[in-house]
């Protein structure tokens, strides 16, 4: 089992950039990572993964050009740079973990371990 803790969200303005993390409790390099977020009312979407080796990355269409994961096996750390946020963007970011997988899904269903989320919002 892995735990995952997510950090770096909070208040920006559109247009502006933030970087969320988020650190595994053990190796992260059995496991393709991904992000996905919550926004009030709506189901949880996709956002970002990355394959164990971190050769792959997926996009959500909405996301592509301007966010871009990251992953360091070597600090079991997983980040989402994002930038020329947008409002609506805002929403609960989660880091999730999918054992065993090289290919990532972009189905909730495909993963395994959920961090607690950390809050963004993006004023107007």
């Amino acid at each position: 089992q892995v735990q995952l803790v997510e950090s770096g969200g909070g208040l920006v303005q559109a247009g502006d950039s933030l970087r969320l993390s988020c650190a595994a409790s053990r190796r992260i390099s059995s496991y393709a990572m991904g992000w996905f977020r919550q926004a009030p009312g709506k189901e949880r979407e996709f956002v970002a993964a990355t394959s164990r080796s971190g050769v792959l990355t997926y996009y959500a269409d909405s996301m592509k050009g301007r966010f871009t994961i990251y992953r360091d096996n070597a600090k079991n750390t997983v980040a989402l740079q994002m930038n020329s946020l947008k409002p609506e963007d805002t929403a609960v970011y989660y880091c999730a973990a999918a054992i065993g997988r090289e290919t990532p899904s972009q189905d909730t269903r495909g993963y395994n371990y959920w961090g607690q989320g950390t809050q963004v919002i993006v004023s107007s």
